[in-house]
């Protein structure tokens, strides 16, 4: 049954969404295929189907499923290959991963990178990015852009909790890459793309090793993904 994936496309084929890359990559981790179909993020028509307005969206046959957390769990409960999660005790540390990575790294990643963003989308989508971002952040991209360096060593704080698990172990998952990875990734993939600036500092040894290990896996999906010189 032919799968369907609706993700945030811009300019020269940007596919910038954090989130949309989760879903990438647990795709990938499972052995599948999905039409990947790139809507702007003023667009709201174009996923009007699915009852809501974010992407990713995930068509599976007469099924459709949205948010990244939600699309995790469908292609576990739904589709053989690989584990996403290894079992039920790792499918709830999962969870707390994706948890922490969203209240936590997504909105520090945001003050770094959201102003960059609108120079790789068109100037409808740049200005409703601007509208969402500013609103969401409480600052415009001008104080951002200001605040970088200094919300740049706030983020790399944020991380140790990952830099000291990585000191142990290759992956945040253990011996081997699962969801749990994927969800941190999905921010550095999106800064990768959308960005001017590298999240982390190459001389921080347990994390760029351990990214470089996720770029380079289901032959190198995430690192042929075209990206901004500075945050390559």
């Amino acid at each position: 049954m032919a799968l369907v994936l609706y993700e945030l496309g811009g300019r020269d084929g940007a596919r910038y969404s954090l989130f949309s890359w989760r879903t990438r990559l647990a795709l990938a981790h499972k052995g599948l295929a999905a039409e990947l179909k790139p809507v702007r993020v003023s667009d709201k028509a174009a996923i009007a189907f699915s009852g809501q307005a974010k992407v990713p969206i995930l068509v599976d046959g007469d099924t459709v499923v949205c948010d990244s957390w939600k699309i995790a769990e469908h292609l576990e409960d739904r589709h053989g290959g690989p584990s996403l999660f290894g079992g039920a005790v790792g499918r709830g540390l999962a969870r707390v991963v994706n948890a922490w990575v969203d209240r936590q790294i997504v909105p520090a990643a945001a003050l770094v990178v959201a102003p960059d963003v609108i120079d790789i989308v068109d100037d409808q989508d740049a200005a409703h990015i601007r509208s969402v971002m500013e609103k969401g952040l409480g600052r415009s991209f001008e104080t951002m852009r200001a605040e970088r360096t200094e919300r740049l060593t706030a983020l790399r704080r944020l991380l140790d909790p990952a830099r000291a698990t990585l000191r142990a172990q290759p992956f945040l998952s253990g011996d081997a890459p699962a969801y749990g990875d994927y969800i941190l990734f999905s921010v550095f993939q999106w800064a990768r793309i959308a960005g001017t600036v590298a999240l982390l500092d190459e001389a921080d040894q347990p994390m760029t090793a351990w990214h470089g290990r996720v770029l380079d896996l289901y032959d190198g999906l995430a690192v042929r993904a075209p990206a901004r010189a500075a945050a390559a």
